[in-house]
């Protein structure tokens, strides 16, 4: 198997989840570390004080990236080491450590792919509304702005937001996420003010540099539903699916949310949507990214599982879940490769309109540690890989406008709500010492890199 000349082929990681310094040269907290120190929030009560040490270590870090083969790296910028008040009084260390590591990743050879937003929201900007509030809109294109000021003459490929949905419905409305809010009207102004903010950021930017590229990221899935399930199970499909894969694609290409949704939250979103806003969410962004882990599958669900008819802590009044086929992964997750040759066919049938599609997450969590020999034998994960990657060049082979694929995560790291029990990357992180170990799979990712593909069928087998 043999990708594009062009393809190309990364790691990615996140600012929260592996930068630690966390009250370093002026940083503001942001609304993952309140949330992180709020107690039963985050497994064992972790938090990302410390996490991969990277803030210190990104040297070590960028020469094991450069080591592997690794051709990019999509990384964070963590709004509050900018601005840690969320206002338009910027901390220029934070600054400066970013444009650090942009260097040491050119000098390396690295291309360098920044993330404006991965869900580490100043927490003064929070107490003043969030992302509940319209104002944010104006906040994060001037965020934008400056970023692209600073970085974007280094730095040609941004992401705008990484996963609106989820701090949109984990974090404001089931709760299990930052800033752990369980209110209907707040995720739909959420949901909304994000769609805006992509688009202005992204103009705000061109502004600075009209060759910037931008894009968003979004965590997508196949909704799979059981033969034999009732027609409620596949209108819960269809509203699913529109709720997480349809909403910020749709609204940015067409200036339109999917009617499904307009007529199913009614009033709570007609209220937030001004004059003109749907104009100004239509943006011609050059490419797409896609953050893919596994298919979500639905079926009638038992009379036990049946949440109160206003649906408890979701948007939808019934919600069905269906058998998770076996194996899966640390996570509970199923393994469903094929569900991305899949995802990546159905972008390029539903929305041929993207110039360029980038899996900008794939990855597993599984335990397995160092052995007595100083290794770390991860066959699944490296099992896991190979599949995926094999579905990604069907994908191009049929048409798909694919063109980069980074992994996730380069390291170990802190996983969010569960703090540091999962462990998803391809460099082991013994979190008390800080040694970073490359796994099986990073050698056979490394192996995949150098060859562009060419060695797939044989890793892992």
């Amino acid at each position: 198997m043999n990708f594009p000349d062009d393809f190309t082929w990364g790691v990615a990681t996140s600012s929260y989840q592996i930068e630690g310094a966390a009250h370093t040269d002026g940083r503001g907290p942001s609304i993952w570390d309140t949330f992180s120190y709020t107690p039963g929030k985050v497994v064992g009560g972790e938090h990302g004080d410390v996490a991969c040490d990277h803030y210190n270590r990104y040297p070590q870090d960028v020469a094991l990236m450069k080591d592997l083969g690794v051709q990019a790296y999509r990384f964070s910028i963590a709004w509050p080491r900018l601005y840690p008040q969320g206002d338009a009084q910027r901390e220029q260390r934070g600054f400066d450590f970013y444009s650090r590591l942009i260097d040491e990743l050119l000098n390396a050879g690295i291309t360098p792919v920044p993330t404006l937003y991965h869900w580490d929201l100043p927490q003064a900007n929070h107490d003043r509304g969030g992302w509940a509030n319209r104002d944010i809109v104006g906040q994060f294109a001037d965020y934008a702005a400056a970023s692209a000021t600073e970085f974007g003459d280094r730095a040609k490929k941004i992401i705008t937001l990484n996963e609106p949905w989820c701090y949109t419905w984990l974090g404001h409305m089931s709760g299990v996420h930052a800033p752990g809010m369980e209110d209907l009207d707040f995720s739909i102004a959420t949901a909304h003010h994000s769609v805006l903010a992509h688009a202005e950021a992204t103009r705000a930017m061109r502004a600075v540099h009209s060759d910037i590229e931008s894009g968003i990221t979004l965590n997508m899935t196949n909704f799979r539903v059981a033969e034999g399930s009732n027609p409620e199970v596949y209108d819960l499909a269809a509203l699913q699916d529109a709720h997480i894969n349809r909403w910020w694609i749709e609204s940015q290409l067409h200036g339109v949310y999917p009617q499904i949704l307009v007529d199913h939250y009614g009033d709570k979103l007609a209220r937030v949507i001004k004059d003109g806003d749907m104009d100004i969410a239509k943006i011609d962004s050059e490419f797409l990214g896609i953050n893919y882990y596994s298919d979500s599958f639905l079926s009638n669900p038992a009379e036990s599982d049946k949440p109160a008819e206003d649906g408890g802590p979701f948007p939808f009044p019934q919600r069905a879940s269906g058998q998770v086929p076996e194996p899966t992964t640390d996570m509970g997750w199923p393994i469903t490769p094929d569900g991305l040759y899949d995802l990546l066919m159905r972008i390029e049938r539903d929305w041929p309109e993207f110039k360029e599609v980038s899996i900008t997450e794939n990855g597993a969590a599984y335990p397995e540690g160092i052995d007595a020999d100083g290794e770390v034998h991860d066959e699944r994960r490296v099992e896991y890989i190979r599949d995926h990657i094999a579905a990604v060049i069907r994908a191009a082979e049929d048409g798909s406008k694919i063109r980069s694929y980074f992994g996730w995560s380069f390291m170990d790291n802190f996983e969010w709500a569960e703090g540091y029990a999962k462990r998803f990357g391809l460099v082991h992180v013994d979190f008390e010492t800080q040694v970073r170990t490359p796994k099986d799979s990073a050698k056979a990712y490394a192996a995949i890199i150098a060859s562009n593909g060419a060695v797939l069928a044989s890793v892992g087998r």
